[in-house]
């Protein structure tokens, strides 16, 4: 049965904050059923998630195979958060593929959003914490936090205003025209709405064109869809039958920037994220030079 010391340094913490520091690779709605069920215990009993711990405590986890699996897993495979920006309010990390920014079946055990929960509250940092907006699993980039509710109401309000510019590097088959908008209507929560895209071609030939993107709207999968129907797919995105070629690890699409007006010190912030590398190394491949 597993069981953890308090040490000095960590005497006050909460149930919950402890268990995350000693088990990082357990999401935490995993830990907080643990409590909620009452498997786990202190010297007074089972303990809630909010007790605060004493130095010399011990605590006492059940023997299950998930929580020993996740005690094994060496910290050298948790991937390590990456802050682009981050003031009082605003937090912006960069989101690697395949990394879904919330909690979902099938990503349990690894999303965004527990990551950054647990940097903060590493930092003796503990109100809450959410993501003002999302990339899909397999894309890359930044991802904009509010710290606490407030925080997240303002910043959600700017999205809501379009007042966030989000550009994105896409690479497409075939060639496209030099720049352009996308305009066009797609399903989005039962209605038909209007989601526009600009492009610029940053390089292009016969077999693919790499693009610039600037998004004016935000409906699900609009990259994506936008441009398969204009007969030019990205690689890697199989949905939409882009080609996937063997040395291409994923969909070719990557948030490069955002920029916005601070919402609480009204100055203009820009984030930039270059592209990964296991991108960047494939452009070559397609006779392409960024």
């Amino acid at each position: 049965m597993p069981q953890f010391i308090v040490e000095k340094t960590e005497a006050q913490l909460c149930v919950v904050d402890f268990l995350r520091q000693r088990v990082p690779a357990a999401p935490v709605a995993y830990l907080k059923q643990l409590l909620k069920k009452g498997k786990v215990r202190g010297r007074t009993g089972v303990l809630k998630g909010s007790d605060l711990l004493q130095a010399g405590e011990i605590l006492q986890l059940p023997d299950s195979g998930r929580l020993l699996e996740l005690l094994a897993t060496p910290a050298a495979c948790l991937q390590e958060l990456r802050v682009l920006y981050e003031s009082r309010e605003i937090l912006v990390v960069d989101k690697p593929a395949g990394l879904a920014v919330h909690a979902s079946q099938g990503h349990e055990q690894a999303n965004l959003t527990d990551q950054v929960e647990s940097f903060l509250v590493k930092r003796g940092i503990r109100f809450k914490v959410a993501p003002v907006h999302r990339l899909d699993l397999e894309t890359s980039g930044p991802v904009l936090f509010g710290k606490g509710k407030q925080a997240c109401g303002r910043l959600g309000q700017l999205f809501m205003r379009h007042e966030v510019d989000k550009s994105y590097l896409a690479l497409v088959a075939g060639r496209t025209p030099g720049s352009g908008r996308l305009e066009s209507q797609l399903p989005a929560k039962g209605k038909e709405k209007q989601a526009r895209t600009d492009f610029r071609a940053l390089a292009r030939n016969e077999q693919a064109s790499l693009l610039e993107l600037q998004l004016h709207t935000g409906r699900q999968h609009q990259i994506r869809r936008q441009l398969a129907a204009q007969g030019h797919p990205l690689f890697g995105d199989k949905r939409y039958r882009g080609p996937c070629p063997a040395d291409l690890p994923r969909m070719f699409l990557h948030c490069c920037r955002l920029a916005f007006v601070d919402p609480f010190s009204e100055s203009p912030v820009s984030i930039e994220s270059p592209l990964p590398e296991d991108l960047a190394i494939f452009l070559p491949c397609v006779n392409i030079t960024l």
